[in-house]
């Protein structure tokens, strides 16, 4: 699914020092070897999936250890079936974590 935003370039030894993790915390989060997160942090490109796991864990601070196909599949049925609920929860949610 396309947005039309452009992607912006992810840098992950940025994201990393801002989070005020070490190598070893912040690319086994999402499965990568510490090793392997120093070659993408050199330049190394990193594949497309590590980039979205990337984005997923530590941007959009996702728990991706709680997420059950189950879950995505509930959001899927609400997004296609009954968008106005969706918007409705969407909402509240939000709402709640703000006051959080």
């Amino acid at each position: 699914m396309t947005t039309g935003k452009p992607q912006e370039k992810v840098v992950p030894r940025d994201i990393r020092h801002k989070l005020g993790l070490n190598q070893r915390q912040f690319w086994s989060r999402l499965g990568v070897t510490q090793s392997g997160g120093s070659r993408y942090e050199s330049g190394r490109t990193m594949p497309k999936p590590v980039q979205e796991l990337l984005r997923l864990v530590h941007i959009e601070q996702i728990d991706i250890q709680r997420i059950k196909h189950e879950d995505y599949e509930v959001i899927e049925y609400l997004k296609e079936y009954e968008p106005d609920l969706f918007k409705t929860l969407k909402k509240s949610a939000r709402s709640k974590v703000r006051k959080a």
